[in-house]
């Protein structure tokens, strides 16, 4: 029996990359560890990071947050970390193959959601297997929710 899929709750949100709604259809989300040096680990609890030009990729036996900037730490010395350095993704075998095999096969990409800790204080990225959205798709996503807007203030003003 399978259990059911919970949402990751999120203590402190650092990043958060919202054009991602608005440019693709978000299939599934994951949850993934995220392999971090210390001084990052400082400058993300700064709230310091963007992930708004950043994807996920999987080589190997292996999931990597590309493009993804967290600064230098302000007080850290010569051991500072490099701000766009590829970072490691810790996810179960099974996820990464499901994973692999959308990217590979559906033509699907993997975009990072948001950086968080949790309650724990361990840091976390959410992840979405997502479809790129054309044109057409934005227009008509946008005319809906306007739509859904205006019908939820009609049903307010008559009651």
């Amino acid at each position: 029996m399978a259990r059911p899929k919970r949402e990751p709750t999120k203590a402190k949100v650092v990043a958060e990359n919202r054009k991602a709604r608005h440019e693709y259809f978000l299939d599934e989300l994951f949850e993934a560890g995220i392999m971090l040096s210390g001084t990052e680990v400082k400058s993300l609890r700064a709230g310091q990071a963007s992930i708004a030009e950043s994807y996920a990729e999987i080589a190997g036996d292996e999931a990597w947050l590309v493009n993804a900037n967290i600064p230098e730490w302000s007080h850290g010395n010569r051991f500072n970390h490099e701000p766009r350095r590829p970072r490691k993704l810790l996810l179960h075998a099974r996820e990464i193959a499901k994973l692999h095999g959308a990217v590979a096969r559906q033509g699907m990409t993997l975009i990072p959601l948001s950086i968080y800790f949790n309650p724990s204080g361990r840091a976390k990225v959410e992840l979405a297997l997502a479809r790129g959205k054309k044109l057409h798709d934005k227009r008509a996503t946008e005319r809906d929710r306007d739509w859904t807007r205006e019908k939820a203030r009609l049903m307010r003003e008559r009651g």
